[in-house]
């Protein structure tokens, strides 16, 4: 044999042992996801069958989804003590005049709104689960704080802060989501967390009524009701900063073969899991991308309505002639009405695999709504239908969730999920800022303004919603011929959608190797730039 095709040879197989070729894995590896990382140092042929899958599944539900549940509720239940406290006696005891009080509402969304950017980037810096610990500790502080705020000045500053650390909910869940559920999974994920909106008007409407039969000679009932709900969220906060894992990749719940085996079941999604660079590069297509003010204008459109009757629903039911306590009771069944609406709607875009039907189904209710209440007359002999009006409004918490769903289904990327995340959220602050705006007590019991203007909104949400439909099923047909131009078929089967039975017959899965296809699913790949990613309508 030639001795130099022989050195040739040995420099062929060490090359991969050089100093050169390491930094370039290193370096390649750094600008992809961790699961990219944790993948790679497997030795093992991976292999997700459905017997591993709802193991995994169910270990995550359990450990993770309650931890969400809980803050959630918390969250929904700090934002309304607000809505409670109305009812018995803050705006005449802080002396609230004017639009003193529609400012308390809309202060929160306004910090929100600043602190989304701040957000989006400690998201993808920051340990997720620890981040969330301090925000839920911090926004209970605050909350607690709140019973010594004597006047408008004093509240208007502590719902600022209370904005400031909330702000970081729904990012951070929506993150979370994305980063533990495949695609298929997340909508009635997305659904539950958000459900505890509607738990929170029942439960809390409770906890409202019981603790304001409390008679205190140092403190007011509303002064009760923020103290009580401000220390149980410092509580909870621990089990969150403890309890909560980063990511799939840190699981402490998980051992080493099941994160394999959880971060391999996500391969599908296209997505990626988790990563901690920063690119600038997804900052600026999350902003060119049409999708993404889809999103936008979607989530505005909801959350003006939302804005107003989070924070006007205890006045508008008291319109009707019904007591404090009365008010606050019949706000249970406006809750029931929003668990069911919420886990319907997202029970509805499961099982159709398509979340545009299932939002324009949830936009009737309300409409019908909206029109009862403008045209009844607001008198005790109407209380009946005037609630049943009401009622049918509070279908709308069931549309926000799907929107994270769809926005988040169809955006990959780190630093891009985290960005458009972002942009989303500061269209629910600015709309929810509006929201509150649109109604004055002045214009008790008929609010006439303020509903005129969300029945328009709804109208223009099903036009958004169709607008959005049709530029995702273009995006799919443009994906396809540039898979086809590539040598690619362009037909891919969306296996992250898929339920059990439908992957068990699916012949997509590789039984050799074990692989479900995917080769850029955790490259830090954006979808635009992905041809293999498949977008959800």
């Amino acid at each position: 044999m030639d001795p130099s095709s022989s050195d040739q040879k040995n420099n062929v197989e060490t090359v991969e042992d050089t100093p050169k070729y390491q930094a370039f894995e290193t370096e390649n590896l750094a600008n992809k996801d961790r699961a990219a990382e944790l993948l790679q140092n497997s030795h093992e042929r991976i292999f997700v069958s459905e017997a591993d899958n709802k193991r995994i599944l169910r270990k995550i539900d359990l450990m993770v989804l309650p931890i969400m549940l809980g803050v959630y509720f918390l969250q929904q239940l700090d934002k309304s003590t607000l809505s409670y406290a109305s009812v018995f006696g803050l705006v005449a005891d802080a002396q609230l005049k004017g639009q003193d009080y529609s400012w308390l509402g809309s202060i929160v969304y306004v910090a929100q709104l600043v602190m989304q950017p701040i957000i989006a980037y400690f998201l993808v810096k920051l340990p997720t689960g620890k981040f969330a610990g301090v925000m839920v500790f911090c926004w209970g502080v605050v909350l607690s704080c709140m019973c010594i705020a004597k006047d408008f000045k004093g509240l208007l500053a502590a719902r600022f802060f209370l904005g400031c650390f909330e702000a970081s909910v729904a990012p951070t869940f929506v993150a979370i989501t994305q980063m533990w559920w495949r695609r298929g999974e997340q909508t009635n994920r997305n659904a539950s967390w958000y459900a505890m909106n509607g738990v929170t008007n029942m439960v809390g409407s409770l906890l409202a009524w019981a603790l304001g039969h409390i008679h205190s000679s140092a403190l007011h009932s509303y002064q009760i009701i923020f103290l009580a709900c401000g220390l149980l969220t410092v509580l909870f906060s621990v089990i969150v900063f403890f309890f909560l894992p980063d990511s799939p990749v840190d699981a402490k719940f998980l051992n080493d073969h099941d994160k394999f085996l959880a971060v391999e079941r996500l391969r599908a999604n296209q997505m990626g899991v988790v990563s901690t660079v920063w690119k600038w590069e997804h900052v600026t297509e999350s902003l060119l991308d049409v999708k993404t003010w889809c999103w936008f204008a979607l989530i505005f459109s909801i959350s003006i309505p939302s804005g107003g009757v989070t924070t006007f629903g205890p006045l508008i039911v008291n319109s009707f002639g019904f007591d404090s306590f009365h008010t606050i009771l019949l706000n249970i069944p406006f809750g029931a009405v929003q668990i069911i609406a919420t886990m319907g709607g997202a029970a509805f875009a499961t099982w159709t695999k398509k979340k545009g039907p299932a939002l324009l189904l949830l936009c009737i209710p309300p409409i019908v709504g909206i029109v009862m209440l403008l045209c009844l007359p607001h008198d005790k002999a109407n209380r009946g239908p005037l609630l049943v009006g009401y009622y049918l409004i509070s279908f709308y918490p069931g549309i926000s969730p799907l929107i994270y769903s769809w926005s988040s289904q169809n955006t990959a990327g780190e630093t891009k999920k985290k960005t458009t995340t972002a942009m989303l959220f500061i269209g629910q602050s600015a709309g929810n800022i509006i929201g509150p705006h649109l109604y004055t007590t002045a214009e008790a019991p008929l609010y006439r303004r303020g509903l005129i203007s969300n029945l328009c909104l709804f109208i223009i949400l099903i036009i958004l919603i169709i607008f959005t439909t049709l530029w995702l099923m273009f995006l799919n047909k443009k994906h396809a011929n540039k898979r086809q131009q590539l040598g690619k078929s362009a037909v891919v089967v969306d296996r992250s959608m898929m339920n059990a039975q439908e992957r068990a017959v699916s012949d997509e899965v590789d039984e050799g190797t074990g692989r479900e296809g995917g080769e850029k699913a955790f490259d830090d790949e954006t979808d635009l730039k992905n041809e293999d990613f498949i977008f959800v309508y």
